[in-house]
């Protein structure tokens, strides 16, 4: 890859912070921590899409009032207001279609429904993969969970991993499955356990970059099949979301 020189100012504190990433190894030059930052934030701003992973049966809770708004308003107006400007809504057809039209239909960014019976959520993630090209977000259809994302899409982007799981702390985990972690990788999963050895949950939000999709194989579930392959590989960051936080099918 080609490499052009350009002359640039800037003010003493910004080149302060460029200077302090220069680390004489993996950063050896202030040219070399100015792509670094560049990349970084450009990166950050290209993660644009969400996926709403909506099963049919889940349609009426997506549509139930929750504090004046319906859940799927909800979850949009979340995206909007983190920078998100594409969401993709994957379900079934059923009798609540229309009923799902009328509420994004005022939505402030671009929402589409996608159609597909699907026999998993990660057969249903399928139906993207050749509309996404950069990091994607994608939140389960029954779960809500307000927190700052752009610090997850951060510890994504440095990571440099496959996919970033959200995570938080409960203390029945039941109806949960547990993740088992290592510094700041999943290693493992216990599903729904009765005696676990973590109280640390799947939270329904996840980073993933479009090279995901290689190793779907057969997948049917993302947390069957999925996530305990990239925690066999080592490509599965975990981040606390530490927010508001319902799912209303449990």
């Amino acid at each position: 890859m080609g490499k052009a020189k350009i002359a640039i100012s800037v003010e003493n504190s910004l080149l302060k912070l460029v200077d302090s990433k220069v680390d004489g190894s993996v950063i050896r030059s202030r040219s070399q921590a100015i792509g670094y930052f560049l990349k970084k934030g450009l990166q950050e701003q290209s993660v644009s899409t969400a996926v709403l992973l909506l099963k049919g049966e889940h349609q009426a809770f997506a549509l139930k009032k929750i504090k004046g708004a319906s859940l799927l308003k909800q979850q949009i107006e979340f995206f909007s207001k983190h920078g998100i400007r594409i969401v993709y809504i994957v379900t079934q057809h059923t009798k609540n279609m229309n009923l799902l039209l009328d509420e994004i239909s005022d939505a402030k960014i671009s929402v589409e429904i996608i159609e597909k019976q699907s026999k998993g959520n990660a057969d249903a993630l399928r139906a993207i993969k050749e509309k996404v090209s950069n990091s994607f977000v994608v939140m389960s259809g029954d779960t809500y969970n307000d927190f700052d994302i752009l610090k997850m899409i951060k510890k994504h982007i440095d990571s440099e991993k496959l996919a970033t799981m959200g995570l938080m702390t409960r203390e029945k985990t039941h109806s949960y499955g547990t993740a088992i972690l290592d510094g700041d990788l999943i290693v493992d999963f216990q599903e729904k356990p009765r005696h676990y050895s973590t109280n640390i949950v799947n939270a329904g939000i996840y980073i993933f970059n479009p090279e995901i999709f290689e190793l779907f194989e057969d997948s049917v579930s993302l947390e069957k099949n999925l996530f305990p392959k990239l925690a066999k590989i080592k490509q599965l960051v975990g981040f606390f979301t530490y927010g508001e936080y319902f799912h209303l099918t449990n």
